[in-house]
């Protein structure tokens, strides 16, 4: 009962979050969150930096994602502090990957790449896994069992990623081909419910030329579809499918991502197929390698309350918010748009 209770709740609030993120987000006033003044100049006015919904955002999914990962988890039976490390580790691997494999795919210094960040961590969650055990989980006593471990990791980044495309939507990044030049299908499915982007510090606006412009609304779709496979592999994980779950949720991840390239007009490297596209097919690839060859450890059947009660703990919320924090700063720093700000005093309430 508490398993249908938790995934039907989740329901409501994603649906809810996701009402509101389609609607107001592609609008120019939901880029940036805040801008901080720096330097003073000449004229009088300040050089000010910017941050933006897209921190704002993507840190929300990233707590979303440990969050998910530390039930799931702590419903198997280890213990918070064990999550934590691994999630800690993983996330110290991942996080400057997303801007390191964006350098080298699409040659730019300032921009981030969720894909390429999520290739590298399907790739090294084994190997992270086993150093943990035999470094850290040995002098802590606890044992991280890897496929269950490979299983909720994937289950959280399915969470994670679907949420971050509303990071994506506030960004104008990321962005689907105009509507006007697609096909019969696509123009039938999405007329009328496209994305119409707003505001010149939008990427679709300076990197595309598609400010005011319908496009296939490609990070909600991915969105819907990420955030619905994380649930039902959600649910049969609760139900000691493990392996099952971590194959659900890979490949559709994955092979949507591989797919989904081809609604999109943003830049994604030269050629016909992406380095991005080759990513996703490589990490299915694994997957199914991973499924077939890691050796599989006898468990008690999971216990989401007992994953739900985890949570509970000032040093588990602390460590919460500053991962979240942390990702704010990282990505919600804008190094793309700048500010100039100035001050003044309104006389008449003196």
């Amino acid at each position: 009962m508490i398993v249908t209770l938790t995934l039907l709740s989740s329901v409501i609030l994603l649906t809810a979050y996701f009402w509101w993120g389609f609607r107001v987000l592609p609008n120019e006033r939901w880029q940036i969150v805040a801008s901080v003044p720096l330097t003073k100049m000449e004229q009088g006015n300040w050089r000010g930096i910017n941050f933006t919904w897209y921190g704002l955002l993507t840190a929300n999914a990233y707590l979303v994602a440990v969050t998910v990962l530390l039930v799931l988890l702590g419903a198997v039976g280890i213990p918070p502090l064990g999550t934590a490390i691994l999630a800690a580790a993983m996330l110290c691997c991942c996080v400057p990957a997303s801007r390191l494999v964006a350098r080298i795919v699409e040659k730019k210094a300032h921009t981030f790449t969720v894909g390429g960040a999520v290739f590298v961590g399907i790739l090294i969650t084994p190997l992270v896994i086993t150093a943990i055990n035999h470094t850290a989980g040995e002098y802590l006593a606890f044992h991280i069992p890897v496929m269950p471990a490979y299983a909720a990791i994937a289950v959280a980044y399915a969470f994670g990623e679907g949420l971050g495309r509303l990071a994506c939507i506030s960004f104008g990044c990321c962005y689907g081909k105009p509507l006007a030049s697609s096909s019969g299908l696509i123009k039938r499915l999405f007329n009328g419910r496209g994305f119409v982007f707003l505001g010149s510090t939008k990427k679709i606006a300076y990197a595309g030329g598609l400010e005011a412009t319908e496009v296939i609304p490609i990070q909600a779709v991915t969105a819907v579809i990420y955030t619905f496979f994380g649930l039902v592999a959600a649910g049969m994980y609760l139900t000691s499918h493990h392996t099952g779950a971590f194959l659900l949720a890979t490949m559709t991840t994955q092979g949507w991502r591989s797919f989904s390239e081809t609604l999109r007009a943003d830049y994604r490297g030269s050629g016909k197929v992406s380095a991005y596209q080759i990513m996703g097919i490589i990490g299915v690839a694994y997957a199914i390698a991973a499924a077939l060859f890691l050796a599989q450890e006898p468990l008690a059947p999971p216990d989401l309350q007992a994953g739900l009660a985890s949570l509970w703990s000032p040093a588990l919320i602390l460590f919460l918010q500053g991962v979240w924090m942390m990702i704010f700063l990282y990505t919600g720093r804008s190094t793309v748009t700048g500010a100039t700000l100035s001050f003044h005093v309104h006389r008449d309430r003196i």
